[in-house]
């Protein structure tokens, strides 16, 4: 069974109908879903779409491009994340690849969510791109306080941040980048990942895979980020969709699969 680790089930809907998106996604036996908030005002939608489908859940954050409008405080977080469907923090964290929001604004809103994974004990969600330095300084911090964990989701950072999350717990999730031609790095960083912290993820609607690259992406398509990824380990392509599926469920832990 594929899990797509990370999606955006509300932004998808708007070029696809929602039930096609299910249906292809579980054509291609894709059967678990994690559809991701990233600002206070998708978090109702993105929770009904969990209501309307089994298997599919949710998270609850800010990400760093939302922080000045309006984003979740603490006490919000948290008792927002009580809800039955919502396993995950986020997604939160820096982005200063950007220029949408101020740095100061975005490490205040991603302190904020590190605060609810410790509280909740859900894992976080992690944005991070251009932001190594800073990032490995949080993480590191916060862990020394209480231990945390989560994913580096779609992960395109460098091999000092990828050996510290490591390092600290935290799982590695790769989109449909690692396809890209011009992602020689990224691949070689993959190889240096533990299997036992690996996840997959399309980050749908964006970042299609090859060879559907410059399509509207969607869950059905991380079938193509197992297909190759399992081709650069050198692992069966079952026994890394069961590794995998393995993992999100060790992470994910309050995701209730039927």
């Amino acid at each position: 069974m594929l899990i797509d680790s990370h999606c955006h089930l509300d932004l998808i809907k708007k070029d696809i109908d929602l039930d096609q998106i299910i249906n292809n996604a579980h054509n291609s036996s894709v059967n678990v879903l994690l559809t991701i908030c990233t600002s206070r005002h998708n978090f109702n939608d993105i929770h009904q779409l969990t209501e309307k489908f089994e298997n599919v859940f949710c998270s609850i954050g800010t990400h760093p491009h939302e922080v000045e409008n309006e984003p979740f405080d603490l006490e919000t977080l948290v008792n927002f994340s009580n809800q039955k469907k919502v396993i995950g923090i986020g997604e939160c964290g820096l982005d200063y690849y950007y220029d949408n929001a101020p740095i100061d604004l975005q490490k205040e809103c991603f302190m904020t969510h590190l605060k609810a994974a410790q509280i909740t004990g859900l894992p976080l969600i992690i944005h991070s791109r251009n932001a190594d330095h800073d990032m490995i300084d949080l993480l590191t911090e916060f862990n020394q306080k209480q231990k945390i964990t989560g994913v580096i989701h779609c992960f395109t950072a460098g091999s000092d941040l990828a050996q510290k999350a490591i390092d600290l717990g935290f799982y590695i999730s790769f989109s449909g980048i690692i396809t890209f031609k011009n992602a020689q790095n990224l691949r070689d960083i993959a190889k240096t990942i533990p299997l036992d912290k690996i996840l997959i993820e399309t980050d749908s609607p964006y970042l299609a895979p090859v060879p559907k690259r410059g399509q509207i992406n969607q869950p059905a398509y991380v079938k193509y980020v197992a297909e190759f990824m399992a081709n650069l380990l050198m692992i069966p392509l079952n026994d890394f969709i069961k590794i995998t599926h393995d993992n999100f469920l060790n992470l994910f832990n309050k995701a209730e699969i039927i």
